[in-house]
């Protein structure tokens, strides 16, 4: 395919990849849901203005919405009337994830949005600094730090030993 695509066939294409990524960002599937729509939703409103490969712009949308949402979000705690289900037994892969998924939501927003933005959804150094508003150093350091803290991180211990 030559050129940009429509929009249709772009959010068609890329909306499971979005709400991955969206997810690996926020941790809850519900926020990933709206992070998602609403960057699709700015995207098609600018997609006149937007180029050729409009994925820098819409990742930097979902990464800038996750942190100006988190910003205004409550952190406290919601009660409820029952008891959440135990865990039944779980895979060592599943197990693994968590595991992960837990360690980088100890990072910081911004390590972890590079971190995820590089791994995950697989882009460069240079999109991810287009994408965080920063240099590409900057996003080759917090990617260095947060990779230094998920190894140092005690409770990914047990993923290295078996690796």
């Amino acid at each position: 395919m030559t050129g940009r695509p429509e929009f249709g066939e772009y959010a068609a294409d890329r909306s499971t990849r979005l709400l991955r990524t969206a997810y690996l960002l926020c941790r809850d599937w519900a926020t990933a849901e709206d992070l998602v729509q609403t960057a699709l939703t700015r995207a098609w409103l600018a997609w006149h203005r937007i180029g050729d490969d409009p994925d820098p712009y819409v990742y930097r949308i979902l990464a800038n919405s996750h942190v100006s949402w988190w910003r205004r979000r409550w952190h406290g705690e919601v009660p409820t009337e029952r008891l959440p289900d135990l865990p039944g037994p779980q895979s060592t892969e599943v197990e693994d994830r968590d595991l992960l998924w837990d360690a980088l939501g100890r990072l910081g927003r911004r390590e972890r949005a590079a971190v995820v933005l590089r791994y995950y959804a697989d882009l460069e150094h240079v999109a991810i600094a287009e994408i965080l508003g920063c240099s590409p150093v900057t996003v080759r350091s917090q990617i260095s730090r947060a990779l230094a803290k998920l190894r140092a991180d005690p409770a990914v211990a047990p993923i290295r030993e078996r690796t």
